[in-house]
């Protein structure tokens, strides 16, 4: 920077009007070349349409939700509070503020994004004529139209053209339905606090709307209470009624969504809306951009989803029952259904992507993969009695019991498995090393923001994952390694057709193939033969999966997967507390009750006319080339078993397996 100084003043000022002359050169241009549009061709109405893979519409973002009104109407007390929160000097400047867009500029360049000190008549250009992109050429066409703006329109016409048009969140566009959506009535009734509130959160409902997302609440408190600051500054509300008003928001009516959004559905298009949130779509394009959004979920599998949660659901179950299923492709990410509610309008929380819950046994696949990678084999042999006690990681003593109070004697790694038992499975998580687990789970697909404490309980599954993130995590075992992130945008066109997105697949190797072939061979026991052999035993192609009970039956799991498909289910409450027992006649709702029954019946309609595909053989880690003593001895009633044990190959297997499979075929043909 010497060298400047070494040219003296003289030849800053030059360079200086250089910049100047080419800034003005441009804008020059801008402003002879750019018409300002017909306000009457504005149509807030271009709704985003949401389509399933094949083309057909699930529904739409952004359906017409306005009513014009003069400015005659609208009251003193709610133009001012838009003044003082957006513009205080809107009446007494021209289209733009120099100082502020000097302001948003230096924030650009240090790096805070880009940001402007938009006016209300820039404002209005914005929302009325141009799309929310940001960047410069979009912000010098904005100045250029909000000057012609000036020059064709008084100061009340563009001030009601910008009250009637500006966005209020919850589909609302204008101060009227705003009015309507927030509070319940006319913007005549308003009062000065609804006034201001309303006022207050123009500027960025999704940041602002209580009802919307944590902590807008007591953003909006401060935001309101700016605007308050601002009418007394500008002598339009006393100090003293300010103080009074200041102490608490007025009641605000919750969120009320429109009709399209009933049932599941709405459960559906908010995930969608979201995740384009996440990918730069903010809710003001969306709700007029006219954009075409391709979506990863597939109608078959969909209508598979909500058909079996309603037939397989226990029926009369109490009003605070959670059923979340996710169900993910291996390989590719993609969330091909999802059923996140009955009612998206009585629940907005998404029960397969935002409600959590203990996972119970479905994390003991995290500690076998743990151990396959450490060289232990399916044939090692555990003792499998209960209850046992073992020290924690303080050295403190730690009680395990089996499910049911069970014991199993010895038993292979791989029976162990089959028949989800804990007595085996907190020894193996603790001779691996809990972070291990943990480890193996991160890698899989477990997300970090799910706590996990590398203690023993961690093979239990005291963590509370997303059903989402368990499903995708299965996705990997069923990839042979391969973890994929999940995603359920996959194309997004605007209204003239062009490709604004186009999803790319993210995956990684994390597994190795041998691990995972003995892994998804384990796992395909507990169907075969094991907790789940009841519930999957008619669906007729290979599969695998693991059922899951929380402590005190707070929580059921079934996660479950073929080649194709790697779905979760989950049943909970809203209190962690609350017991699943009773629900629908059972004194304990196991994963491997209802939640398996779900899977199975969604797996066989949305795999219907699919290709019947198996996994790879296992390796047997640790061992030699013959299977472990495997062929668990089922826990199913003896009468269920008997067709089992007559189909079976029983050449080779261990006596148990034998005596038991006798007593089934004896009991059910006594002859």
């Amino acid at each position: 920077m010497s060298w400047l100084r070494e040219k003296g003043p003289r030849f800053l000022i030059k360079i200086a009007g250089f910049f100047f002359l080419i800034g003005a050169t441009v804008f020059a241009i801008a402003y002879f070349t750019t018409d300002v549009p017909d306000p009457k061709a504005y149509v807030n109405s271009q709704a985003t349409i949401i389509q399933y893979s094949n083309g057909d519409e699930i529904g739409r973002i952004g359906a017409q939700n306005r009513t014009i009104i003069p400015l005659a109407k609208i009251p003193i007390q709610l133009r001012h509070s838009v003044l003082a929160a957006e513009d205080k000097n809107f009446y007494s400047q021209g289209a733009f503020n120099p100082l502020g867009i000097l302001r948003g500029a230096m924030n650009t360049l240090l790096g805070r994004g880009l940001q402007g000190g938009s006016t209300i008549t820039q404002q209005y250009a914005k929302t009325a004529f141009l799309t929310s992109e940001r960047t410069i050429q979009r912000k010098i066409i904005e100045l250029v139209i909000a000057i012609k703006l000036e020059n064709q329109l008084s100061k009340d016409q563009i001030f009601e053209n910008y009250l009637n048009t500006i966005y209020f969140g919850r589909g609302a566009y204008g101060v009227e339905t705003g009015a309507q959506v927030y509070f319940g009535k006319s913007a005549d009734q308003l009062n000065t606090a609804e006034s201001a509130v309303l006022a207050s959160i123009l500027r960025s409902p999704g940041y602002y709307d209580p009802n919307y997302r944590k902590g807008n609440e007591e953003r909006l408190l401060a935001r309101y209470r700016y605007t308050l600051n601002n009418l007394v500054k500008s002598k339009w509300l006393s100090k003293t009624d300010a103080e009074k008003l200041a102490k608490k928001l007025p009641p605000i009516r919750p969120r009320v969504t429109s009709g399209q959004y009933f049932g599941n559905k709405g459960h559906l298009i908010e995930a969608v809306r979201k995740e384009l949130n996440s990918l730069g779509f903010p809710d003001e394009q969306l709700m007029v951009g006219g954009l075409v959004v391709r979506t990863t979920l597939d109608k078959v599998a969909q209508t598979a989803a909500e058909a079996a949660v309603f037939s397989q659901a226990p029926k009369d179950a109490p009003s605070n029952l959670h059923i979340g299923l996710a169900s993910v492709r291996p390989g590719t990410g993609e969330i091909v259904a999802m059923y996140g509610g009955p009612d998206y309008l009585k629940r907005q929380l998404n029960d397969a992507t935002q409600g959590i819950t203990q996972a119970g046994s479905t994390f003991k696949p995290f500690a076998l993969i743990a151990a396959l990678e450490q060289g232990i084999s399916l044939s090692t042999v555990w003792n499998g009695d209960g209850p046992k006690i073992f020290d924690d990681f303080l050295g403190r003593p730690y009680q395990v019991s089996n499910y049911g109070d069970k014991s199993f004697g010895d038993i292979t790694l791989l029976r162990a498995t089959a028949n989800s038992v804990n007595t085996v499975y907190v020894p193996l998580g603790i001779k691996v090393g809990p972070d291990k687990v943990i480890d193996a789970a991160r890698r899989a697909g477990i997300p970090e923001e799910i706590a996990m404490v590398p203690t023993p309980s961690v093979v239990l599954g005291v963590a509370s994952p997303h059903v989402l993130d368990v499903a995708n995590a299965y996705a990997t075992f069923a990839a042979n390694g391969i973890k994929a992130k999940p995603f359920i945008v996959k194309e997004v066109s605007g209204s003239n057709g062009g490709v604004l997105y186009e999803a790319k697949i993210q995956t990684e190797q994390v597994f190795d193939a041998s691990v995972m072939a003995d892994l998804n061979y384990a796992l395909g026991e507990v169907v075969r033969t094991g907790t789940a052999y009841s519930a999957l035993k008619s669906l007729g192609r290979p599969a695998a999966g693991k059922t899951g009970t929380s402590q005190s039956n707070a929580s059921a799991w079934f996660t479950g997967y073929t080649p194709q498909l790697a779905t979760s289910i989950a049943f909970y409450r809203d209190d962690a507390t609350q017991s699943l027992h009773g629900i629908g006649g059972l004194n304990s709702v196991t994963g491997g009750s209802f939640p398996a029954r779900i899977w199975n019946a969604y797996v066989k309609a949305a795999l219907k006319d699919q290709p019947v595909l198996d996994f790879a053989p296992p390796t047997y880690i640790g061992g030699t080339n013959q299977a472990p003593i495997a062929d668990p001895v089922p826990t199913i009633p003896l009468a269920e078993a008997a067709k089992w044990c007559l189909q079976a190959d029983l050449t080779g297997v261990g006596k148990d397996l034998v005596d038991f499979c006798k007593q089934a075929t004896t009991s059910r043909n006594p002859s």
